[in-house]
């Protein structure tokens, strides 16, 4: 069994498996709304009226976690060179895994979120590919342009949450994560000092374009429910997750400022800001009055947290074993 875990560790380490029910939340919640709300049904595919509410979050978590690991392993690998200098543990560099299996993982990865998609229908298959579109073009060329990389980030998780649902009519929710993660790029891409430097001007830069963005999905909302807020949503579903994000904003600040290793600091940010979206979905849905819903993803939310904090355990126990001193 350990020597199982020992070559399995690599593989969890580059794909970041053990967070990767943040993403599954995301889209468990697009998929948990539009079932219990049946204005949100009016526009969402028939699937969602005729398949078993299993499959459709069967289809929704291999799909979330495939796209979450191909994101990952295309990172690392692309990013092998540098992590050489810098990040010499990973993986990749320090030669647990080689960079054959880590490409034959991106193609895996990738082609297991689109099989995933193809469970929640066409539409869905088409956004997953939209998806993945956005994840080559942030790795391999926004994410070198912090103004254009931020947004560029902001709308894949946008357009990752929207997977099974593109024809969803409250984007609040959306917009929410797509905020979250903007904010979650700046602070860690500040903190860890990354080049080139997140100015304030290319900061205002990225806010625009986020701004732009959202104006445009809130609009694509209008048109479906001819109101920015549809009247179906109780106004007080919103307390929550602001104070989420309120809160989020406060945690973050403090955290860098009490830290005295910058990158540590932004490697602890960027791991509890992904568990912090899990709970945007649970607040969403429990405000609504969706107590069904809220559980199942608190449940998801519970699970994942323990099974990441176990399997983090035990194999940083097997990479470094505790032995007996004399």
């Amino acid at each position: 069994m350990e020597g199982v875990l020992a070559r399995v560790s690599p593989l969890l380490r580059l794909t970041r498996l053990t967070t990767a029910f943040a993403a599954v939340s995301n889209v468990w919640f697009v998929i948990l709304w539009t079932r219990a709300s049946h204005r949100e049904l009016d526009f969402a595919p028939s699937l969602f009226r005729d398949k078993p509410l299993w499959q459709l979050l069967l289809g929704g978590a291999v799909f979330a976690v495939g796209l979450f690991a191909f994101a990952t392993a295309l990172n690392d690998t692309v990013d092998l060179r540098r992590d050489r200098m810098l990040n010499p543990d990973r993986p990749l560099p320090a030669g647990r895994l080689s960079v054959d299996t880590a490409v034959m993982l991106v193609a895996v990865t990738m082609i297991a979120s689109v099989l995933g998609a193809t469970m929640l229908g066409l539409s869905a298959v088409l956004m997953c590919l939209l998806t993945i579109a956005g994840v080559l073009f942030h790795t391999m060329a926004a994410r070198y342009f912090p103004s254009v990389g931020l947004v560029t980030l902001g709308l894949v998780y946008g357009s990752h949450m929207m997977t099974p649902n593109a024809y969803l009519v409250f984007v609040w929710p959306v917009l929410f994560v797509m905020a979250h993660a903007l904010l979650l790029g700046a602070v860690t891409h500040r903190l860890a000092r990354k080049r080139p430097r997140l100015t304030p001007r290319r900061l205002a830069l990225a806010s625009i374009g986020w701004a732009f963005w959202s104006a445009v999905l809130l609009y694509v909302g209008w048109l479906r429910a001819e109101t920015l807020w549809p009247a179906w949503v109780r106004p007080e579903a919103a307390v929550a997750p602001a104070l989420l994000a309120a809160g989020f904003l406060v945690y973050a600040w403090n955290k860098a400022r009490v830290n005295t290793n910058p990158n540590r600091a932004a490697e602890k940010i960027r791991r509890d800001g992904a568990f912090w979206v899990t709970l945007y979905g649970i607040a969403w849905t429990a405000g609504q009055g969706y107590s069904r819903e809220a559980w199942i993803l608190a449940a998801l939310t519970a699970g994942g947290w323990l099974g990441m904090t176990l399997l983090r355990e035990t194999y940083g126990l097997i990479e470094s074993p505790v032995g007996w001193r004399r």
